[in-house]
């Protein structure tokens, strides 16, 4: 008798274990964007290139700043009067959301560097408040900037395109995780677009380190 009630326990007991697992939602994993290849059965994925860059004070900023970090890229010019002021408007909801985290940084490429300086990037930054450390407002080789955003943000900049402000550069963030992946693509003159982008912050930064 005693062993049927050891048996029923169990039956019980498991029965009960498997419906508490099957509502235990899954863990959301962000995409990774890009090509990826078959390596000796393992997968490589698309990562940021190398890029060595000046910020608003006059720093060096290279792949080793973000080295272990979660930022978030997007390109842009001082001068731009159509969808830059309101990505810089939105990318400080960013910069608001992960103020006192150190892992997250923000990378904004000028797309114009002959004439933004780091004079003129650091009005810039004041203007839209940046925090020192945490939003670079980046300048340096015209080249290096066109092809990181090309070839690793997977992004269009360019120059003398026929609009009257004489550039072009997408209106996308980027989300790039501490790997050098990019894991999004957000609209950054969609506030909305935007939110998500932090809260896919914070997912990111739950993500298992191995993935």
């Amino acid at each position: 008798m005693r062993s049927k009630h050891i048996k029923l326990l169990a039956g019980i007991l498991f029965v009960f274990a498997f419906l508490s697992c099957s509502k235990v939602k899954p863990t959301k994993v962000l995409p990774v964007y890009g090509d990826k290849k078959e390596v000796n059965g393992d997968t490589t994925f698309h990562t940021i290139g190398q890029f060595n860059f000046i910020d608003q004070d006059g720093e060096k900023v290279t792949n080793e700043l973000v080295k272990d970090r979660i930022y978030v890229a997007n390109f842009f010019f001082a001068t731009c009067e159509s969808i830059c002021p309101e990505m810089s408007k939105n990318l400080n909801k960013v910069q608001e959301a992960f103020d006192k985290d150190d892992s997250v940084l923000i990378l904004s490429h000028s797309v114009n560097p002959k004439h933004d300086t780091v004079e003129v990037l650091k009005q810039y930054a004041d203007l839209y408040k940046a925090k020192k450390g945490k939003w670079h407002f980046l300048t340096g080789d015209k080249k290096q900037i066109y092809d990181l955003a090309l070839k690793s943000y997977l992004i269009n900049a360019l120059e003398d395109d026929g609009s009257a402000e004489g550039f072009l550069h997408s209106e996308m963030l980027l989300l790039i995780d501490k790997k050098g992946r990019i894991r999004g693509m957000y609209d950054g003159t969609d506030l909305p677009a935007v939110l998500k982008l932090n809260e896919d912050i914070k997912l990111l930064k739950k993500e298992d380190p191995s993935l």
